[in-house]
């Protein structure tokens, strides 16, 4: 405090204006902390995008895509928590399909996790949070190879009639349940429509067991309330 703080302080500290300082400092501790405390507000938000896989992921697996929703409650500004559910779809790339002996095949990820999230600055409407957690990581591997599928069309002239397309058949199938976290960060940018879109990148890892594992970075954009 400086000395012209002190003398004021001295000026008012007794009478009418000495009460007036006391009730404006009282009222000034008061409002911080209520500004602070403003009550948990849920959360919910959906989104897609890309998804890169990494590490021996990467020497199997073709850039696939994910897309996902989650539902929290943020308790302050700063602090929140959420649950998230999210489905990663990679392709399997030429060499190893070759090598396996199928012409095409898939591997997916159903993930469901429980996340904090920290956030950790603000400017104007830009949000920078971060956000991990752990879970369940379902993981399937699915070998396939071409096949003809025959359904039945409706033609409102000529009635029914038998149509036949392309698809995929699978041949050889492989799925588990593991545990898995994740960790990565985001930001969010709000909106006039009381909600925000956001831009995130997170790390996951599941444990398959040994020394196993599938390591993979989903890069989402979606939108927030």
């Amino acid at each position: 405090m400086t000395e012209q703080s002190r003398v004021a302080g001295a000026a008012f500290s007794g009478g009418f204006g000495g009460n007036l300082v006391r009730l404006g400092c009282a009222a000034a501790c008061l409002a911080v902390p209520l500004a602070a405390q403003e009550g948990p507000r849920p959360t919910f938000d959906i989104g897609a995008g890309f998804t890169e896989p990494i590490g021996t992921a990467g020497h199997a697996l073709d850039t696939g895509w994910n897309m996902g929703a989650g539902a929290g409650i943020n308790f302050s500004n700063y602090f929140g928590t959420k649950i998230d559910v999210a489905y990663t779809r990679f392709g399997i790339n030429g060499a190893t399909l070759a090598n396996a002996g199928f012409p095409g095949g898939n591997f997916n990820v159903f993930s469901a996790t429980l996340d904090p999230v920290i956030h950790v600055g603000a400017y104007r409407r830009a949000d920078f949070y971060l956000i991990g957690g752990a879970g369940l990581y379902r993981v399937e591997q699915q070998f396939t190879v071409p096949a003809v599928a025959n359904a039945v069309g409706v033609d409102p002239f000529f009635g029914f009639y038998n149509v036949s397309f392309l698809t995929d058949q699978v041949v050889s199938s492989y799925s588990v349940d593991k545990l898995g976290f994740n960790a990565g960060a985001g930001v969010a940018f709000g909106t006039k429509w009381r909600g925000k879109f956001f831009a995130e990148a997170r790390f996951n890892r599941v444990y398959l067991g040994g020394a196993r594992r599938v390591d993979y970075i989903p890069i989402t954009f979606g939108f927030r309330w």
